[in-house]
């Protein structure tokens, strides 16, 4: 038996325990520091994710819907909505049929927009709903002649070229005002432009008169003095009614009543405070459209602003629109402006 070996035994064993230990302590750190990296990960995506919206309403707007833009400046409709876990998303269009066309294609899932834009889209086989609209607005709307014109009548537009942006609330006004006077629309030369387009085929006087709507209008009579030749009023009845209506994709409404009563309650809220302040709510709104605050104030004097569930006499009145695009076959085929309302009431 050799003496030396339990010695050189113990030199041997002893170091490598040593270093075995201190490599076990050096893992065993590098794990609670991993583990704690992934609780705090756990947590930081835990809380991102509580206080993410659980939903986003996609609002489609023209730069001419007032109440949206004010309300967007506001923000007013995220504070109604952020209990609700939604966020508001602001998407602009230039005008009605292109919102139809966003909302048909899922780009947003309600929209604004005047009279004849749904029915050309329903025409189309867009996929749409109508839940809301806001009272009659027949002076928002108007065919406009240039100051010095000898036009003096809707009778006189016969054989003339007349503006207007083709599907908008204008169409049926032009087609009304024309039927009253005894004209059809084959009795003019329809020019079809959009809003900017018009306003300066007017002022060139490449067109002989302008259908528009405010706030354009109210820029146009402001800036170059234009004259209103007729707007929608006539008669004790009225000529047009000029309705806005509150459109969305189906499914998002009916699946999300809150979102919608929430909308409702911030845009009555938010109209009753413009009609009552109309000055101040000029200053809001006309720098977002570039416009005058007087241009702003007159416009948005002949609005008004009460959302409210379509009803089926509204219903009823866009179903005559739509009958009469249809027979001056400016629709390919009728339609049941009812199969897109989401409850037609009383």
């Amino acid at each position: 038996m050799n003496p030396v070996a339990p010695e050189d035994s113990v030199f041997e064993v002893a170091p490598r325990s040593f270093w075995q230990a201190l490599r076990d302590l050096a893992i065993s750190a590098i794990v609670v520091t991993a583990i704690a990296l992934i609780v705090s990960f756990i947590s930081a995506a835990s809380a991102h994710a509580q206080g993410k919206p659980k939903g986003e309403l996609r609002i489609g707007y023209q730069k001419s819907a007032s109440l949206f833009v004010l309300q967007k400046a506001q923000g007013t409709l995220e504070k109604k909505l952020s209990p609700l876990g939604f966020g508001v998303k602001w998407v602009e269009f230039p005008a009605g049929p292109q919102l139809l066309e966003g909302l048909n294609v899922g780009a947003v899932d309600v929209g604004y927009v005047g009279e004849a834009p749904p029915i050309f889209a329903q025409a189309a086989g867009a996929k749409f709903v109508y839940f809301g609209y806001d009272p009659a607005a027949p002076r928002a709307e108007a065919i406009l002649v240039t100051k010095d014109s000898p036009i003096a009548s809707v009778a006189d537009l016969k054989g003339k070229k007349v503006a207007l942006n083709k599907g908008s609330n204008v169409h049926y006004l032009l087609v009304k005002q024309l039927e009253k006077n005894g004209l059809k629309l084959s009795d003019i030369q329809p020019v079809y432009l959009a809003p900017a387009d018009g306003r300066a085929a007017f002022e060139s006087k490449n067109v002989d008169a302008w259908v528009i709507w405010d706030p354009f209008q109210a820029a146009a009579e402001k800036a170059t003095g234009a004259r209103v030749l007729a707007d929608g009023t006539g008669g004790a009845a009225g000529v047009v009614n000029n309705y806005q209506f509150y459109l969305g994709e189906r499914g998002f409404v009916k699946k999300h009543p809150q979102v919608i009563d929430a909308l409702f309650a911030d845009s009555v809220e938010q109209g009753i405070w413009l009609k009552r302040n109309l000055r101040q709510a000029a200053e809001l709104i006309a720098p977002l459209q570039g416009l005058p605050v007087d241009v702003v104030e007159l416009a948005l004097r002949r609005y008004e602003f009460n959302v409210k569930p379509i009803t089926a006499a509204v219903a009823a009145d866009q179903q005559q629109i739509a009958d009469t695009f249809y027979a001056l076959k400016l629709i390919p085929k009728p339609i049941k402006v009812s199969d897109a309302v989401v409850t037609a009431q009383p």
